[in-house]
């Protein structure tokens, strides 16, 4: 696979799953009970996350998301010129995934008559919309998003009777961004439904837009998920390499 479509899988498998979890949740006569959504919604995106990253990790490094590229570039990890095959392929996989949760959960959205509940299932809005706080909110997920990614170790234990020695972990070096992203929904995601990535929130809701659910975009709030990760990210990378002198 190529970056471009490593990154592609990755983020529509994520968003599928993730974005599945909340058509659960939110739609009318599913299997689900309707107790508990909250820990169901941030449990099952950690482990969206987990598979977008096994999926695309071995190939692209798994992004998923434009902040974290645009963090890899600025750190140096990531070549400039690579840039646009990571964004195209998030962006693109989020609008993937977004139109499969559609195609599965058909039947449901026909007979769900709630508007927001059905705009849940493909963008973010706020609890309570205050646009300061909501940027607030966003901003402060993603910083704590990339400033601890930028200090996951690889995915190695290795044997102090062997420096030359490792035992490579696989899949499982995937576990900590899963639960990284568990915590930041549950701690700090109930406000606007932490978004902290510009591919989930815009590429849905563009697809939102062009499906014949006749249920209004909300573009009036799609900036915040867009602008406020980008600068909680690179806010959280400078500072970083700010501590790293």
């Amino acid at each position: 696979m190529s970056i471009f479509m490593a990154e592609l899988l990755g983020t529509a498998l994520m968003i599928l799953l993730g974005n599945g979890v909340v058509a659960t949740c939110c739609l009318k006569n599913t299997k689900h009970d309707k107790n508990g959504n909250w820990m169901i919604i941030t449990t099952a995106w950690a482990f969206a996350v987990f598979v977008g990253v096994i999926v695309a990790g071995p190939i692209s490094g798994a992004h998923l998301n434009p902040v974290v590229t645009i963090t890899f570039a600025l750190t140096n990890a990531v070549a400039w010129k690579l840039v646009p095959q990571y964004l195209m392929g998030e962006f693109i996989g989020a609008m993937v995934g977004a139109f499969l949760v559609w195609i599965v959960y058909k039947d449901h959205f026909k007979i769900t008559e709630d508007e927001s509940a059905k705009r849940a299932c493909f963008c973010t809005e706020p609890a309570i919309r205050n646009y300061v706080s909501n940027f607030i909110s966003e901003f402060t997920a993603t910083f704590v998003l990339i400033f601890t990614i930028l200090h996951i170790t690889g995915a190695n234990i290795h044997l102090t009777i062997d420096p030359n020695a490792n035992i490579g972990l696989g899949s499982i070096g995937a576990l900590p961004v899963a639960i990284l992203v568990w915590v930041l929904g549950l701690s700090l995601g109930s406000t606007t439904g932490y978004a902290m990535n510009p591919a989930r929130d815009l590429g849905p809701r563009i697809v939102l837009f062009l499906l014949p659910l006749k249920v209004k975009i909300d573009w009036r709030y799609s900036w915040i998920p867009i602008l406020a990760p980008l600068c909680g990210g690179v806010v959280a990378t400078f500072f970083y390499m700010f501590l790293s002198l």
